[in-house]
């Protein structure tokens, strides 16, 4: 056999190999609600009751970070309910417009899931 069959033929079956890796290892809609519940919550515990502490804790006796937590529940079911999955198999892309009410910034956020991780490219505030 030549040198370059011998190179395309292992080439070949390097690429089959990883886009069998790829497909085995392809994220669920559970799992990126997973990953997308555990950020948001990141996201308000660490950002939204820092900023908002010392004001409405004395104003209303109002812990922030035990109302994030036990909102969580709640959390996966709009994450559920506005998050649209694009399946290619390989990897999936997830788009989440997050809109809670008119009194809050809706967000949109577009997700890659690949080797059972996520990465989030793209979030904008509306």
């Amino acid at each position: 056999m030549k040198t370059s069959t011998i190179i395309a033929c292992l080439g070949a079956a390097a690429l089959a190999v990883l886009g069998a890796i790829m497909a085995k290892t392809n994220p669920t809609q559970v799992e990126y609600q997973d990953y997308a519940v555990q950020r948001l919550t990141q996201y308000l515990k660490t950002d939204v009751c820092q900023k908002t502490q010392g004001i409405l804790e004395s104003l209303v006796k109002f812990n922030c970070v035990k109302t994030v937590d036990s909102i969580n529940p709640q959390m996966r079911d709009i994450i559920a309910a506005t998050t649209q999955r694009q399946d290619y198999l390989l990897f999936s892309i997830y788009q989440t417009d997050l809109k809670v009410s008119s009194l809050i910034p809706s967000y949109k956020f577009e997700t890659v899931g690949a080797f059972n991780n996520f990465y989030t490219y793209s979030a904008q505030q509306r």
